[in-house]
């Protein structure tokens, strides 16, 4: 990355409502006027691309790479070989173009300040906060008691306005 990034990640267990919060505060955040980028972590196998596509057939062919133009829009698909790992945060958000924020859904071990979502319907309720000093705020069921600022999950203009705060969106106002 050539200049720092603005990067905060929603985390939490699986049926916590994440991709519904990352959704949310990408349209209130563009709402705004702010240009957002997301990275998705996926923790198994998946593909974006149908059996039997063009883009397919290339990737089963061995293509490496695949790249799908349209006047709309294009995707990169990047096979990893097997001696490849799995590529850093870092280096994935370096290969998007430039934007005012980097909302991450997952990576919930990375290095990054994060926004931990509770919920009762989660696959798991052991918080998170705890053990990790990067997440900066609670959503959701939580029932701190601490120096962590908690949200209802419905507060969406309220977890942006904290979002801005926080990542220095809003000019002068920083943590």
């Amino acid at each position: 990355m050539t200049a720092p990034r603005r990067i905060i990640g929603i985390v939490g267990w699986k049926n916590s409502g994440k991709t519904r919060m990352v959704a949310a505060l990408v349209a209130e955040l563009t709402g705004r006027g702010w240009k957002v980028s997301t990275v998705k972590h996926a923790h198994h196998a998946f593909d974006i691309d149908k059996p039997g596509a063009d883009s397919w057939q290339h990737r089963q062919a061995g293509a490496g790479e695949v790249a799908i133009v349209s006047g709309r829009r294009w995707a990169l698909m990047h096979e990893n070989a097997q001696d490849e790992s799995e590529p850093s945060l870092e280096e994935i958000v370096g290969k998007l173009s430039p934007c005012d924020i980097v909302l991450v859904e997952g990576y919930k071990r990375g290095d990054h300040d994060k926004i931990e979502i509770r919920r009762a319907e989660s696959e798991n309720a052991t918080p998170l906060a705890p053990d990790d000093t990067q997440i900066v705020a609670l959503v959701g069921d939580a029932d701190e008691t601490g120096s962590l600022p908690v949200f209802p999950a419905d507060a969406i203009p309220d977890i942006a306005d904290f979002i801005e705060r926080h990542t220095g969106l809003r000019s002068g106002e920083t943590t």
